[in-house]
């Protein structure tokens, strides 16, 4: 899903190259690529974060028809709201523009297992600002709340999978921005994904 009609056909000549994997629709903004989605029930979307209409957007609206479906940002650059904005939206894969057409089916067959990817630089760029290592001044309850954050859980589900009050939940999360000099929970989800929590895997090599 991309407006740009020769990054469009370039992408899905990239893909369609591959035996395995079959190219069902494309559009050029976030009424028209809803409308092909919610059609063809894609497994996995490629989309644009700057078309019209927003990809973030889409992918919102996507979802709630069609959950299974898993999505990839495609974009030229990303300032940090955006780039929390996907976190917050559980974004299964993350990618520049300028990536080799091979990194790019490398992504998708990662984001088909189920694993999330956001390409190294895009987390360098968020992350640059805290060199240290504060990982070590967490508890292991800490820890496994950060986990949590990485796999995209609210607070409710997390007391639930941890069998700790909602309450409990939210001063541990405190206790983790405390630490991490972070700002807000979708930073402190950020963090966990550049630093392996969660279902996250970078690509070999």
């Amino acid at each position: 899903m991309d407006d740009h009609p020769m990054v469009r056909n370039g992408v899905a000549q990239a893909l369609q190259a591959i035996q395995d994997l079959a190219v069902v629709g494309m559009a050029g903004d976030c009424d028209e690529g809803v409308q092909v989605i919610l059609a063809e029930k894609p497994d996995i979307v490629i989309v644009d974060l700057r078309m019209p209409g927003g990809g973030l957007e889409l992918i919102r609206q996507a979802r709630e028809c069609l959950p299974q479906c898993r999505f990839i940002i495609l974009t030229s650059y990303a300032s940090q709201r955006e780039i929390l904005e996907a976190v917050t939206q559980n974004v299964d894969g993350y990618v520049l523009k300028g990536a080799l057409p091979e990194e790019l089916i490398s992504v998708i067959r990662l984001v088909s297992k189920g694993r999330r990817y956001y390409d190294p630089e895009i987390v360098d760029t968020i992350m640059s600002s805290n060199e240290r290592d504060p990982l070590g001044e967490l508890t292991a309850r800490e820890k496994e709340i950060l986990q949590e954050l990485a796999d995209g859980g609210n607070n409710k589900i997390i007391a639930q999978r941890l069998y700790i009050t909602e309450n409990t939940v939210k001063k541990h999360i405190c206790n983790i921005l405390g630490k991490l000099e972070l700002q807000d929970r979708t930073q402190a989800a950020l963090f966990a994904v550049s630093h392996g929590f969660g279902r996250t895997h970078k690509l070999d090599g």
